[in-house]
């Protein structure tokens, strides 16, 4: 399963942007990766884990500003297309238990 994190945070007085940057870092501290600006996935293995995760989320979710969760199967996360740009392949994104490098 993916869980898909998706937010628009107010950034215009100095609290907001410190509340958004608090809330992006949590997320990439938490094993998120960014698929777009403002868009966050993460892989979970089932969806007692996904609760747990968007659980976890809720507990630092900001006060203001919109944040939205999407969980999907593995299989319609991969049936997604790119119409323009190129996939980044920097990070290590499996499903499989044991990664061999």
């Amino acid at each position: 399963m993916r869980i898909i994190v998706m937010f628009d945070l107010p950034t215009e007085y100095s609290s907001q942007r410190k509340s958004y940057r608090k809330f992006r870092k949590q997320l990439i501290k938490d094993g998120f990766i960014m698929l777009q600006e403002s868009i966050y996935c993460k892989l979970a293995l089932n969806s007692a884990t996904a609760s747990l995760i968007i659980n976890n989320i809720k507990k630092y979710c900001p006060d203001e500003g919109i944040v939205q969760i999407l969980t999907v199967t593995e299989k319609q996360f991969s049936k997604m297309e790119i119409l323009v740009g190129d996939i980044n392949n920097e990070y290590i994104d499996s499903d499989e238990r044991f990664i061999e490098l």
